[in-house]
């Protein structure tokens, strides 16, 4: 790890699994499926591989759209037939997902040391507003930044870049804090320094180097950096 402090003058905050849990979906799931934790996962690892596909081949979809196919795909796989209302209703649970005990306290923490936090997330437009409003914490956010802006998905360079833009920060003075592997890699690569949040105590990935900073909660953060 070689997290520089000093040299952070902004805060750039992942949204799922980050500021709001999305484990909370499987609840929703839960009422309808009769085995709902498979299913959950492989709607999460879907979701996600769609992006990361989807960058390669030049295909893009808003993620709400995203996680609706990756979520279809998860009840065929394991033979789940519900309606689509019922399956629309599963995925709306995203607009209102539990926010993490640390986080308003955390954010608020940095906001009052003097760092500029905003939300930097794969979710669109509205995904998010949503969030920031269910979660309560639109007024320590300076804005959310969002990967329909450049039709782009982490953990691309290009939107690691634009959000730099849109902070009017240089890229280097900016640390991103996700529970990602795949953001914290895509952040360094990009210029930023990569902060882990390990919220369940699991091993990191041994696929590129380390984070320059891994915590368990946004306290954490505020203490490196001393606010």
């Amino acid at each position: 790890m070689s997290f520089a402090p000093e040299a952070v003058t902004t805060v750039t905050f992942d949204s799922y699994s980050t500021l709001v849990d999305v484990d909370a979906a499987e609840q929703a799931l839960a009422e309808r499926v009769d085995d709902p934790e498979p299913v959950s996962k492989l709607w999460r690892a879907r979701s996600l591989e769609y992006t990361f596909v989807g960058n390669h081949i030049d295909v893009y979809k808003p993620f709400y759209e995203v996680n609706r196919d990756a979520l279809q795909y998860a009840l065929d796989a394991h033979e789940v037939v519900i309606s689509e209302e019922e399956r629309d209703e599963i995925l709306s649970v995203y607009h209102e997902l539990d926010v993490f005990d640390d986080v308003r306290d955390g954010i608020e923490r940095l906001r009052d040391g003097g760092y500029d936090c905003y939300v930097v997330s794969n979710g669109n437009p509205e995904m998010l507003d949503s969030m920031v409003e269910h979660a309560d914490i639109g007024d320590l956010l300076e804005d959310t930044i969002s990967a329909d802006e450049v039709e782009t998905f982490k953990p691309d360079a290009e939107l690691y870049r634009h959000a730099a833009g849109r902070t009017g920060t240089p890229i280097r003075e900016i640390a991103h804090v996700t529970a990602g592997w795949f953001d914290v890699m895509g952040a360094q690569h990009a210029g930023m320094q990569g902060v882990w949040v390990d919220r369940k105590g699991t091993p990191y990935e041994p696929f590129d180097g380390d984070p320059d900073l891994t915590i368990e909660t946004f306290y954490e953060l505020a203490d490196a950096l001393g606010v």
